[in-house]
C-alpha cells in the first residue's frame, strides 16, 4: 500500500505494530493528513437528493386556525 499523502511505499505489516501511524508511512504525513481536515480541504461530497431534504425541512401549517 502507499502513504496517501506522499505515496511512498508502506508495509501491510506495519498495520500492527503498537505505535503504527498506518496507512501514512511516517508521524508528519499523518499530521499533514489531519491538517487537511481541519482546514477543510477535504470535503465529503452530498448528494443533490440529501440537499433538498435538508433544506425544505419537514413541513408544517404555520397558520392559526383559531378564529
Amino acid at each position: 500500500m502507499r502513504c496517501p499523502i506522499c505515496k511512498r511505499e508502506v508495509s501491510e505489516s506495519d498495520r500492527d505494530r503498537k505505535g503504527s501511524v498506518y496507512p501514512f508511512c511516517s508521524e508528519r504525513c499523518k499530521l499533514i493528513d489531519l491538517g487537511r481536515w481541519l482546514s477543510d480541504k477535504y470535503q465529503v461530497p452530498i448528494s443533490a437528493d440529501d440537499d433538498e431534504e435538508s433544506s425544505s425541512g419537514p413541513k408544517s401549517d404555520s397558520r392559526d386556525d383559531d378564529e
